[in-house]
């Protein structure tokens, strides 16, 4: 079966590549995240992908887009639904390229994160799916995360420490301590 898997960014992908790959699958990588910034931010997740892939001998399909000005203009002015127009926009294109280039499915790492809104995902891939005929094949990674999380560090992979958009880096300087 051939896939094509969305990858949010490298650190998330390790466990996910192993389950795919210890499933037999033909998987492909699949780079959109035009909601990541500041620029540099979004440059150095990109490089982690890409050298990540080759360690691995993994295809990776790259759409490179620095998105920050069209990703703005679509949240704002209700900054607090940000991730539904995220995750829609990011399921689109990977259900798009899995449909327009011979894929059986696509799928996202997006649902390895205990973080994510895991069924908000789900919804967007299945419309985009939908929208695009073409197949969402689902999976749970989360159980796999921080089995994940401690092989990219094992690898030296670069490590975020927020979700992706201006927002979500606000967000986590503006998080008060826990008591």
């Amino acid at each position: 079966m051939k896939i094509l898997l969305h990858m949010c960014c490298a650190p998330c992908s390790v466990a996910c590549v192993k389950s795919l790959r210890e499933e037999g699958l033909d998987i492909t990588g699949f780079w959109y995240n035009p909601n990541i910034h500041p620029y540099m931010e979004y440059k150095s997740r990109k490089n982690t992908a890409v050298e990540y892939a080759k360690t691995i001998g993994l295809p990776l399909v790259m759409r490179d887009e620095y998105g920050l000005r069209q990703f703005v203009a679509q949240v704002s002015p209700e900054f607090e639904k940000r991730c539904g127009y995220c995750y829609q926009t990011r399921m689109d294109e990977a259900a798009k390229y899995a449909a327009e280039n011979g894929f059986d499915a696509f799928l996202t790492t997006l649902l390895i994160s205990p973080y994510q809104n895991h069924e908000m995902i789900c919804e967007s891939a299945q419309s985009a799916a939908q929208k695009y005929d073409t197949q969402f094949l689902y999976r749970d990674f989360r159980p796999l995360f921080r089995e994940g999380q401690d092989a990219a560090r094992e690898r030296g992979l670069y490590m975020q420490k927020y979700c992706g958009c201006i927002f979500s880096e606000e967000e986590r300087y503006q998080k008060k301590p826990k008591k």
